[in-house]
């Protein structure tokens, strides 16, 4: 049993190899939470109980950034750590500490990491400036053990030479601050070309001595997308804190890892291009020190997507001569304000529970990357918002979007503003924009999900929240209709799937270029994208549309295959050829139980499963607007729910992916059984969930992990590009979510609750089965599933009673389905 009474502390150590991050974090978390538990006080501190170092383990690759970070800011403050760390930082003690910088996302795949750019590193050259280590590799230092800090809106080390490394930041700006051990020079080397996935494409660094500062400008590449592509970035480093510093020696550098390592005392100009003839580019940067051998030094980094003098201006604007506690402490309210939105019983709410959910929502504000104002190319001067790091859309719109939908319609409309956008500068909606550029599209047009997501629950509000829903729904039916030339990054390869109602294997495409691949996953997402298309379509009143997508989102059917069986389990999603033959590939492959096929499984070309990061037997699950119909197609109630019983005990269900998300752990509410989803959402938390670094089982995917742990907490599931949320069984009493916006406050209090529960196995006659739900007094429909219009947009009172009765059914509706008659109007 994994039971709820579980140390924080030992969560946090999984063995003796994890020696950071600080167990001062753990031990600081604690405290407070154990503080709010004694207190009669409402005024809770909610950032004290994140944990920004859940998810950056070594072993299952979580890649979340701790760093110094405000509500989707464009700026994520952290050290670049060696080895595997596309965020920047790992915690694994064996690998070094080889700077700080100022750009990082956060929870990614991409393996190479992505950004990093502007690094500095702190140094100590007791031979002077000649001798310093400048390169990447010969700086590289350990860092102190239980030395690695973080909170909301701060992060810090301290290297094994005593060197501690702080930082704080604002939406587009930071302050770095430094302290040296006594008695030395402080010395700093900075980066002009490196980055994490060292992709330098040329760019200039200037040192400007008599002002104290440093400006960097320069290209570099994608970090998941085409190669051929660059984005511009710029940095400001202002190096004499109001005029408490003073600069000694300043000059620059440049270096390889075969030999060269030249420096230059008193140069202030590097302008490097792009080396073409390949490999790891250049090394290059400034190098500087500091009089009076001061113990601390402090400085303001502006960054910006356009200039050097808008990076200036950021910083001036953004923190001008405010301390560093003053940022941090804004950066801190401004986190609480997110926090807070959802306000927990934290008395009688597990521990684990508390932290885990908070860090989560924390996770869940980390991105996308707000960069209005920021824009370049296509999108230079635009009007509109814009958000970078939108990847992927296929992996944030099943969760994602619809916890924001609860709590937070303005920042979700400023989004949405910005798929828009895409469609107008670029013809399509984005799907995986990475450091401002296209990247690489898994699902076909994921974004319509998430527009659509906003349009049935805010469509009363979206032009007072700036969204033109005609112009929406255009920039939807172009996702739908028009087949972009390359279709690799954006849109869909919609000629072919019209044509065939499916996206065939091996067709002939004369009209359009993209890796003909994952046809089974792709023809699945496209069916669920075009029933997003469907339901835009019943809000505008548009009847014909209304009947035209419902049809094309059954095409999911147009590749079951009935004659398929695996594991004494008959029919399966299968890829399929023009001429309608299926083309047989085992359900088991690029399962975690494949162990015959060497295939690669995601966008790589020898993919030959049909499917995009998963298998058969996983996105046979797959169709979130008509799973009453899958369970017909599978046998029936018994049938689907053993059939779903064997997923998991078989070890095809995996908790780290997307596929895997939707329909899997809730999919027995469909089959009338929702008290097996009950123990089966215990079941993934309890044993794919902690406080500790290693605390994610995967990627954190932009906030996609994050929230669908957040969803599992608060006993909710949502179904995308609807207004329908299963009801499963909260981990905690009682919760409050506010929407300031519709000036809404809805308390969803579980009466019977037992912190047993909080276990898997629900230890018998434990409460924590549905016996009934009522919303503001009134009977709920069904015992299965809730209304956003009936409950989180209107506020008030959600009480789910729970009983040790685990053999409770709907007690009325299941969820719907479309072809049932669900979704029948639109709200």
């Amino acid at each position: 049993m994994v039971g709820w009474l579980l140390a924080s502390a030992a969560a946090v150590c999984i063995g003796t190899t994890y020696a950071q991050p600080s167990l001062e974090v753990q031990a600081r978390i604690s405290a407070a939470i154990a503080a709010a538990e004694v207190s009669n006080s409402t005024d809770i501190d909610y950032t004290a109980f994140v944990n920004p170092f859940i998810g950056t383990d070594y072993t299952n690759y979580g890649d979340v950034c701790p760093g110094a970070s405000v509500p989707f800011g464009m700026v994520k403050f952290t050290a670049d750590i060696t080895g595997y760390a596309p965020a920047g930082y790992n915690a694994d003690p064996s690998q070094k500490a080889r700077g700080m910088s100022p750009l990082h996302d956060s929870g990614t795949g991409s393996s190479l990491g992505t950004y990093g750019n502007f690094e500095i590193m702190p140094l100590l050259c007791p031979s002077g400036f000649d001798t310093c280590t400048t390169t990447l590799q010969a700086r590289e230092r350990y860092r102190k053990n239980d030395t690695d800090d973080a909170y909301p809106g701060y992060f810090s080390l301290t290297l094994d030479n005593d060197i501690k490394m702080e930082a704080t930041s604002t939406r587009r700006a930071g302050l770095e601050r430094f302290t040296f051990p006594g008695g030395l020079k402080p010395y700093f080397v900075l980066d002009l070309a490196n980055d994490l996935p060292a992709s330098f494409a040329g760019g200039t660094l200037d040192i400007d001595p008599e002002n104290g500062r440093i400006t960097i400008g320069g290209h570099w590449g994608s970090s998941f997308g085409p190669g051929a592509y660059h984005y511009q970035a710029f940095a400001c480093y202002d190096l004499l804190n109001s005029g408490t510093q003073k600069l000694s020696e300043y000059g620059v550098w440049t270096g390889d890892t075969y030999g060269l390592d030249a420096k230059a005392l008193g140069q202030t100009h590097l302008n490097l291009s792009q080396n073409l003839i390949g490999g790891t580019p250049y090394q290059s940067g400034a190098l500087f020190s500091y009089e009076g051998n001061q113990e601390e030094v402090i400085l303001r980094v502006g960054i910006s997507f356009i200039s050097t003098d808008q990076a200036c201006a950021n910083a001036e604007e953004e923190i001008g001569a405010k301390s560093f506690e003053e940022i941090q402490k804004a950066s801190k309210a401004l986190w609480q304000e997110k926090l807070s939105k959802i306000e927990i019983d934290v008395v009688n709410t597990p521990p684990n529970v508390t932290e885990m959910l908070y860090s989560s929502l924390y996770r869940a504000s980390l991105t996308p990357n707000n960069a209005t104002l920021e824009t370049q190319g296509a999108f230079a001067n635009t009007t509109s918002f814009y958000f970078d790091s939108l990847y992927c859309s296929w992996d944030t719109f099943r969760t994602f979007y619809p916890l924001m939908t609860l709590h937070s319609p303005i920042e979700f409309a400023q989004i949405v503003d910005n798929y828009i956008d895409g469609w107008r500068k670029l013809g399509w909606m984005p799907e995986c924009r990475a450091n401002n550029l296209p990247g690489w599209t898994q699902g076909g047009s994921s974004g319509d999900s998430i527009v659509a997501q906003f349009a049935v629950n805010y469509h009363n509000e979206a032009e007072a929240l700036g969204i033109d829903l005609n112009e929406l729904y255009a920039a939807l039916v172009t996702d739908g209709q028009v087949n972009p030339p390359e279709w690799n990054t954006m849109g869909r390869q919609v000629n072919v799937y019209k044509q065939f109602s499916y996206v065939p294997f091996a067709v002939l495409d004369t009209g359009s270029t993209g890796r003909q691949t994952r046809e089974g996953s792709r023809t699945l997402e496209y069916a669920f994208q075009d029933f997003g298309i469907r339901q835009v379509a019943q809000v505008l009143g548009k009847t014909d549309d209304v009947e035209y997508y419902a049809n094309r989102s059954y095409w999911y059917r147009n590749v079951w295959d009935a004659t398929v069986e695996s594991d004494g389990y008959q029919g399966f999603m299968q890829k399929r050829f023009s001429n309608g033959t299926f083309y047989y590939t085992d359900p088991v492959d690029c399962s975690s139980q494949d162990t015959r096929s060497t295939q690669e499984c995601s966008l790589q070309e020898d993919n030959q499963s049909g499917f995009y990061e998963s298998s058969s037997w996983e996105y046979s699950w797959y169709a979130p607007h008509d799973t009453g119909y899958l369970v017909e197609l599978m046998g029936g109630n018994t049938t689907f729910t053993n059939r779903l019983d064997h997923f998991f005990d078989a070890g095809y269900y995996l908790p780290g992916n997307e596929p895997s998300f939707q329909q899997a752990p809730v999919g027995y509410h469909y089959a009338n059984q929702p008290w097996r989803s009950v123990d089966r959402v215990r079941d993934v938390v309890m044993n794919n969930f902690n406080t500790g670094i290693a605390g994610l089982p995967g990627n954190d995917d932009q906030g996609a992990m994050a929230t669908l742990l957040g969803f599992h907490l608060l006993g909710l599931y949502p179904v995308p590009s609807t207004t329908h949320y299963l009801i499963v069984s909260p981990f905690t009493p009682k919760y409050t979510i506010h929407n300031t916006y519709l000036n809404t406050n809805t308390t969803v209090t579980v009466t019977n609750y037992s912190p047993a529960s909080v276990a898997y196995p629900i230890p018998n006659g434990v409460p924590a089965y549905v016996k009934n739900v009522t919303i503001n007094g009134v009977p709920a429909k069904s015992r299965c599933y809730i209304d956003f219009y009936d409950t989180f947009r209107v506020g008030g009172e959600i009480e789910i009673v729970v009983t040790e009765d685990k053999t409770y059914d709907c007690g009325g509706n299941v969820p719907e389905s479309l072809s049932m008659g669900g979704f029948a109007s639109a709200r």
